[in-house]
């Protein structure tokens, strides 16, 4: 077989611009095909920033990844020339015995990481936009928390792959992943790619190439709201990325507003698993109503008071759940022709420096720097 290349990364959002990046850095042949445009705001990977922490409460296995994450992501910000992360640090609230504070806690005991845990008053003093915690709950602040610009890093690390050799096609959907004998065959409308070896990073696309897989994609919304008076207590430094348990009401997270004249605050309801529906990607629908933002501004008045009633800005993105929310990385059924990195659980941007250095690992037959036998696959079938 004639080959285009020695592997090809399908979807290039957070996750597969980071594996194409780590693979052509390395010097392997390699071209990514992407659907629409770098940075675009169709999948799971846009909405201007999102939230880094390396006290991963959602695996202790997660928090090693994070870390060296942060690594690479300082990295490519050096090989892109511009900044792409902000170290405002961060807040974990809620109930003591709560998953959010308790989750947190385990996780930076188990790594080492520096976290302080702040009660009412002390939270109140240092951060009066969250002056009404109730009466139990505290607030965990990690420093090395922050936050990344979320359609840049994924133009930076396709930019940065490019200058190392790889090829990029764009505006090209990828219809068939055809695995033969001697290595895969893509498809596209345009013309068939041959390679040795294929990433599928499609996000919620992926059960369209590989049938089968245990992946939820759901509809969630991203929301921005406006101080009703003084806007200072909502400065980013004064309210730096956040996640807020509220008990029954599940979770809110956010930040505040930073260089810029709107003063506009991220907030968003974290995936409890029964506030955004199941979804087509094709046909995910990227129109906003009410519905989208009715119970999160429902819970503002005790949560965040001082902000609009209505949002000033709405949007949606695609989250892919698997059964156990974890992601989905390495070879399905051990196939040397084919590289899964899907399932990002709506907690996977943090992650995708170091998951595109893990891709690249497993393309390589290499140990992933990061244990990940909780990713496999594999493990439900």
């Amino acid at each position: 077989m004639n080959l285009d290349a020695d592997v090809a990364v399908i979807g290039l959002g957070a996750w597969g611009s980071a594996a194409l990046w780590q693979l052509a850095a390395r010097g392997v042949s390699v071209l990514g095909v992407e659907q629409f445009q770098p940075g675009h705001a169709h999948g799971s990977s846009h909405g201007t920033t999102r939230m880094f922490r390396t006290a991963c409460l959602e695996h202790t296995g997660l928090v090693p990844l994070a870390q060296r994450s942060l690594t690479l992501w300082h990295e490519l910000e050096n090989a892109a020339g511009r900044p792409l992360f902000d170290p405002t640090g961060g807040l974990l609230m809620g109930p003591a015995d709560g998953h959010v504070v308790s989750g947190t806690i385990d996780a930076a005991r188990t790594h080492g990481i520096p976290v302080e845990v702040l009660d009412n008053t002390a939270l109140a003093q240092r951060f009066p936009a969250h002056a009404n915690l109730p009466a139990g709950h505290v607030g965990v602040w990690e420093p090395t928390a922050g936050l990344l610009a979320a359609e840049d890093t994924v133009r930076a690390a396709v930019e940065v792959a490019q200058r190392f050799g790889a090829k990029v096609f764009t505006g090209t959907r990828v219809t068939e992943i055809d695995l033969v004998a001697d290595g895969v065959v893509v498809r596209t409308p345009a013309r068939d790619l041959r390679v040795r070896q294929v990433v599928v990073t499609t996000g919620p696309w992926a059960t369209k190439l590989v049938p089968g897989l245990p992946l939820d994609p759901v509809r969630m919304p991203m929301t921005w709201f406006r101080p009703t008076g003084d806007a200072e207590p909502f400065a980013l430094k004064n309210f730096p990325v956040f996640i807020r348990e509220l008990g029954h009401d599940g979770a809110i997270w956010g930040h505040g507003w930073s260089d810029g004249e709107t003063h506009d605050v991220k907030l968003g309801l974290e995936d409890g698993g029964r506030d955004f529906r199941s979804i087509d990607p094709d046909h995910a629908g990227h129109a906003v109503t009410p519905g989208d933002w009715s119970k999160l501004t429902g819970l503002l008045t005790d949560a965040v008071p001082g902000l609009t009633t209505l949002p000033t800005s709405v949007t949606t993105c695609m989250v892919t759940r698997t059964p156990d929310k974890q992601f989905l990385l390495g070879r399905p059924g051990g196939d040397r022709r084919l590289v899964l990195g899907v399932g990002c659980g709506g907690h996977g941007f943090k992650h995708a420096s170091g998951i595109g250095e893990a891709l690249a690992d497993i393309v390589l037959g290499r140990d992933t720097r990061c244990p990940l036998t909780f990713t496999d696959p594999d493990r439900f079938r």
